[in-house]
């Protein structure tokens, strides 16, 4: 694909966004000392963003349906950049809380609607590409937006850092404004199509993947630092080199994910979850081994991100008719999926299964998804059969 200007302003929008959602992780303690409150609590600040996406989705989705599309992705930056800048004002644990959340209102909309204007900047057959394209800022952010955005906060003061995310929202702003052409609804949106949409059972089970998908990849991840120091017996530094790693990881896979959608979509999706099931059942019985786990987290990130891609494109497409409300709630979905993961693999460790336990549980987790792509493909297979003149 060649370079795609439109594009690359979705995808800097995309990076912005993943660095203000997952930087306070890193940022907990110094966040926690400064304002005076216990780590749990702080906290919350990442669970009220994620509520925040899931009710902002389709609240702003809805709410600003009939705006040209171009001029609701520079407000939802907009929204992004005032959020941060709030939260660099901050002075009690309250106030940030509020910013968080008004912070978190962007992201649905911005996703689910940039996504869908990502399918339209290209061919078609260059669809899930350039979904994969715009998705990209998300897994660079990964990799080095957010380490940068937590050594920023633990050095400089966390405020500073979310002012510098500010100024990422402030340059996604102009990019959008003057790479994105006007994209005025040639029609008016009707929202009573756009809910109808969702009764769907393809537009259903499409996002209820997503959320599969998502607890599969967050049953793990959210515990890799504890999996890490206590079963690898590794030092910060490879704890550290070992979350860059992931991040490339999730940047291939989000590009072979976009490429070979593109290609078969469902084939796509089948052979990552293969690859992730795999990857984590041998992850399960070898993470006590400092140099086979280099090479299956790397593996891991690519397989599991490779399914984002495809997801995002299953969900417009079963849509098609009334796509932006239901690519919107797909990113729900992903952070539904995210609070999902999170509470199955602390479940895990709860019940005294001990850490390899929670590599398996996501296992699990993602061949539950295989067996639904596979029942989803069947069905579209039997439907195109049925429906083809003899």
């Amino acid at each position: 694909m060649k370079i795609n200007f439109p594009l690359m302003a979705l995808a800097i929008g995309a990076f912005g966004i993943g660095v203000t959602e997952f930087s306070p992780m890193g940022m907990l303690p110094v966040i926690a000392d400064d304002l005076g409150i216990s780590i749990p609590t702080t906290g919350i600040l990442i669970s009220a963003y994620a509520f925040g996406v899931l009710v902002g989705a389709p609240v702003m989705t809805l709410l600003f349906a009939n705006m040209p599309r171009r001029r609701l992705l520079v407000l939802s930056m907009g929204i992004f950049t005032l959020g941060n800048l709030m939260s660099a004002l901050a002075d009690s644990y309250s106030a940030l809380m509020i910013s968080r959340i008004i912070t978190s209102f962007n992201h649905g909309v911005f996703f689910g609607v940039g996504a869908v204007v990502a399918t339209q900047l290209v061919p078609p057959n260059q669809r899930a590409g350039a979904v994969a394209a715009m998705f990209s800022g998300l897994t660079i952010a990964t990799v080095g937006g957010v380490p940068l955005a937590s050594f920023v906060g633990t050095t400089l003061g966390w405020r500073n850092a979310f002012l510098g995310i500010a100024a990422i929202g402030l340059v996604a702003m102009i990019a959008l404004r003057f790479s994105l052409p006007p994209l005025v609804n040639q029609e008016k949106a009707n929202i009573r199509n756009e809910l109808a949409v969702l009764s769907k059972g393809s537009v259903l089970a499409a996002l209820l993947l997503t959320v599969v998908g998502a607890s599969s990849m967050f049953t793990v991840f959210t515990y890799i630092v504890p999996i890490l120091q206590q079963e690898t017996h590794a030092s910060t530094t490879f704890v550290t080199a070992m979350l860059v790693l992931y991040g490339v990881g999730l940047a291939v896979g989000n590009v072979l994910g976009g490429r070979y959608a593109d290609r078969t979509l469902y084939g796509t999706l089948i052979v990552s979850l293969i690859a992730v099931i795999l990857l984590l059942v041998i992850f399960t019985v070898t993470m006590s081994s400092s140099v086979v786990v280099v090479p299956l987290i790397f593996l891991w990130g690519i397989a599991s991100f490779a399914v984002v891609p495809p997801l995002q494109s299953l969900v417009v497409q079963e849509a098609s008719e009334a796509p932006n409300l239901a690519s919107a709630m797909n990113i729900g979905a992903f952070n539904l999926g995210n609070a999902v993961g999170a509470a199955l693999g602390g479940g895990v460790i709860s019940a005294g299964l001990g850490l390899p336990a929670v590599a398996l549980a996501g296992a699990g987790t993602a061949l539950l998804g295989l067996l639904m792509v596979l029942v989803a493909s069947r069905r579209k297979t039997s439907f195109a059969l049925s429906t083809c003149p003899e």
